[in-house]
């Protein structure tokens, strides 16, 4: 094994990459679960959001149409989870893991039209005079424009749940619903919003991952980022900042079991692909060891349903 071939700054820039479809559905489900709802179908979400927005660069060839697309198709399936969990009071666990399925199966069946098709989108957004810096330049001014806006929302979620009304509120309802409703605050509809905006963050990481990082369609190409997402939000403690700490470390993983694999380790490939997983089941039974810490962490109303009096 040569580790000379590995070049740092390419392994840099892959990792952020890597890290931005992780980021986008961490940021989302963070917000959903400040207002005590649990959202199991992330996975379903960002598997819908990938063919959405692969679809949509198919045909268009813009990156700008393809986020919203992608970002759409997730706001849909959360809009589905929001309908049945928050109006007809279905589990949240149960209804989660569903549309995780349910989304898994629509992605296959809109997808089979585009197996093994690539595209040729232009996503670099270069800088004159910046991205031509040696190695400093390409990594902090050669991304493509979602990963400044990765970087961006991590900002606005936490100035959102910490600095504004709206996101007190958010986190009022999050932490005892019922003394939120009591003083008058709409439950129902800060979860709901709050759901349409982790689908719709969901969607954008699945696109971003079929139309930037690995631009051609295959089914089942999430391959268990959502669920990652999910551990990121746990491992953050519920902080914004944290979750891109968190999809970096994971995001960094992922880049490094690749190119062991590439690098031709004399491990077997099958162990060096479930590291990222791995490494997710040990950071939650870390995490979960101190239960005190992870009850205080978490929103008080977690997972639990709001039946309105009135």
């Amino acid at each position: 094994m040569d580790l000379s071939a590995l070049n740092p700054a390419d392994l840099a820039f892959s990792l952020i990459i890597a890290a931005t479809p992780l980021l986008f559905a961490a940021l989302g489900e963070l917000v959903v679960e400040k207002s005590g709802v649990l959202n199991l179908g992330v996975e379903g979400m960002m598997i819908l959001g990938a063919i959405g927005g692969f679809a949509t660069a198919y045909g268009s060839g813009s990156l700008a149409l393809a986020a919203l697309a992608g970002a759409g198709s997730g706001a849909l399936l959360a809009a589905l989870f929001a309908i049945m969990t928050q109006y007809l009071m279905s589990n949240q666990v149960a209804t989660g893991l569903a549309l995780t399925l349910f989304g898994l199966g629509v992605a296959a069946l809109v997808g089979q039209g585009y197996a093994g098709q690539t595209l040729q989108v232009s996503t670099r957004l270069d800088i004159p005079g910046l991205t031509d810096i040696p190695v400093i330049g390409r990594l902090l001014f050669g991304h493509d424009p979602l990963v400044y806006l990765s970087l961006a929302a991590t900002a606005l979620v936490w100035w959102f749940l910490n600095r504004s009304r709206a996101g007190l509120i958010l986190r009022a309802v999050g932490e005892n619903h019922e003394a939120a409703h009591a003083i008058g605050y709409p439950v129902r509809l800060v979860r709901v919003c709050a759901i349409l905006f982790g689908g719709a963050m969901a969607g954008l990481g699945g696109a971003y991952l079929a139309v930037v990082q690995t631009p051609l369609w295959v089914e089942g190409m999430t391959a268990g980022r959502g669920w990652i997402a999910l551990a990121i939000v746990v491992f953050a403690a519920w902080r914004p900042w944290r979750a891109l700490l968190g999809a970096y470390v994971f995001g960094g993983v992922t880049i490094i079991q690749l190119n062991l694999q590439a690098l031709g380790v004399a491990i077997e490939s099958q162990y060096l692909s479930m590291a990222p997983y791995l490494v997710t089941i040990l950071v939650l039974v870390v995490i979960s060891a101190d239960r005190a810490r992870a009850r205080l962490d978490a929103p008080a109303c977690l997972g639990k349903p709001f039946y309105a009096s009135s």
